[in-house]
């Protein structure tokens, strides 16, 4: 990787920490999954890896060391990375309306992805009785919902501006 990359992969990375610190006190309302997902669309699949495993790591320090959690997000956001920057780069990062729409079905997907690896991870990792691994399910859709509805929102209206905002600056 190039000197530019790495600054890229940094400055984007503090964005990401920036943006889910920002909104962290607030349920299933982010814009992480938009930010990245601008990211490793337009950026790629080696790029969103290396932002999607710092972000993992990094965002310890501001919340402190939950084991499930770094493994949720490693897991996450690496296949993320994976899916979306593969679909970026089989529409040679050009967004039309029908292909913005299977990216935003494809991240709303994703999303409730997210929350299906934390019913596992967790309930596993701690040992959770049958009963409380219900319950830790049913729980998880009051932040579930308004996660995907946040995303597919987001990603429907601001993902082809970002990306053109990526297009002009020529990164």
């Amino acid at each position: 990787m190039k000197t530019k990359d790495l600054a890229i992969i940094g400055l984007y990375t503090a964005l990401l920490i920036g943006a889910q610190l920002a909104l962290s006190f607030v349920a299933g309302i982010e814009i992480v999954t938009l930010l990245f997902t601008a990211f490793c669309f337009y950026f790629g699949v080696i790029r969103g890896v290396a932002v999607g495993t710092a972000f993992s790591i990094l965002r310890i320090l501001v919340f402190g060391f939950f084991p499930t959690v770094v493994i949720l997000y490693l897991i996450y956001y690496n296949l993320f990375a994976l899916i979306v920057g593969s679909i970026g780069k089989a529409m040679n990062k050009k967004l039309n309306f029908k292909k913005h729409l299977l990216l935003v079905v494809t991240v709303a997907l994703l999303t409730v992805c997210f929350t299906l690896l934390d019913n596992i991870i967790t309930p596993l990792f701690w040992g959770y009785s049958f009963s409380a691994f219900k319950s830790y399910c049913v729980a998880s859709l009051t932040a579930m919902i308004p996660q995907v509805i946040c995303a597919v929102i987001s990603v429907f209206l601001l993902l082809m501006p970002l990306v053109k905002v990526f297009e002009k600056v020529k990164l």
